[in-house]
């Protein structure tokens, strides 16, 4: 009797150890890539970031990196325009519903000194360049912020847009220019775009479209920003309109959006021209709107 007992006890043993593998391995993958919104300034010619590491947020205030993550890896923001993406990695993690992740950049802290090659840069027409330099304190990294959620042993496709046109401005008197990423991870799955021409632009103009959530536009807005930060700090993407005519939204969630169309003259003065209200976005679908400035 005892002998029986003591089988069966093994057995258990074994069936213990082997569920418990299993769930150790339970896993899921989180196709990560990046992409950009382009920056609204003809003197800009590229803007490269070197993300040294990644992690995904777990509680509290925790995260933890990566393990399969590849870097770095060095991008210039400005090839990764309307819906262009590069993959940041297949990165292995816990299966579960997360709302953050976080990119470490190779980004010295502002005061820190001129810096001899620097991981991020940016690169004007005139072939120079100039640090990008991180704000003080800022060097624990950059938040990116969505919902996905990461299958148990199945793949999502999460995209990171880092709006460039927010994430670079100048630090007032000084000039130099800070990175201060405004980062949405998007679900590709889930995705859609607005896309359309523009006709009727005024002479000496350059025009950009704003996509803001449904009603959370305001005039101000549009007023001078203060130092270090965006004007248009709202809006979720923006694009400029191309010689063609044309602009292109990529990667918003769908929701119902306003457009602001805004005019940038030769002297870098902007003015709104007018709101394209309730565009509407749904999953994997492209929205064509086209803008006659004429009937604003």
């Amino acid at each position: 009797m005892k002998r029986i007992i003591y089988s069966f006890l093994a057995v258990l043993m074994v069936i213990s150890v082997i569920t418990g593998c299993k769930k150790s391995s339970d896993t899921g993958t989180l196709r990560l890539s990046i992409t950009d919104a382009p920056i609204d300034s003809d003197g800009v010619e590229a803007v490269y970031i070197k993300i040294t590491d990644i992690q995904y947020h777990i509680s509290g205030n925790n995260f933890v990196s990566f393990d399969d993550f590849e870097g770095p890896v060095s991008f210039n923001l400005l090839d990764l325009t309307r819906g262009a993406t590069e993959l940041l990695g297949d990165l292995e993690m816990p299966p579960g519903t997360y709302t953050q992740l976080r990119f470490i950049v190779d980004a010295p802290e502002f005061g820190s000194g001129p810096i001899a090659n620097p991981g991020c840069y940016i690169e004007f027409v005139d072939g120079t360049t100039q640090t990008l330099f991180v704000p003080s304190g800022a060097n624990t990294g950059y938040k990116g912020v969505g919902m996905f959620i990461v299958p148990s042993n199945g793949t999502v496709e999460v995209t990171a847009d880092f709006d460039v046109r927010k994430s670079v401005v100048r630090a007032g008197i000084s000039g130099h220019y800070i990175l201060k990423p405004a980062i949405r991870l998007v679900v590709d799955q889930q995705a859609g775009k607005i896309m359309g021409s523009v006709t009727n632009i005024p002479d000496g103009k350059d025009i950009v479209i704003f996509a803001y959530e449904e009603g959370t536009y305001t005039a101000s807005e549009a007023n001078d920003p203060e130092a270090e930060m965006a004007r248009f700090p709202n809006a979720v993407s923006s694009d400029p309109v191309d010689e063609a005519g044309a602009y292109h939204l990529a990667f918003l969630a769908p929701m119902t959006y306003d457009l602001i169309v805004v005019a940038i003259g030769e002297d870098e003065s902007y003015q709104v021209l007018g709101m394209v209200e309730e565009v509407v976005v749904e999953s994997k679908k492209t929205t064509i709107q086209s803008i006659d400035i004429a009937e604003l």
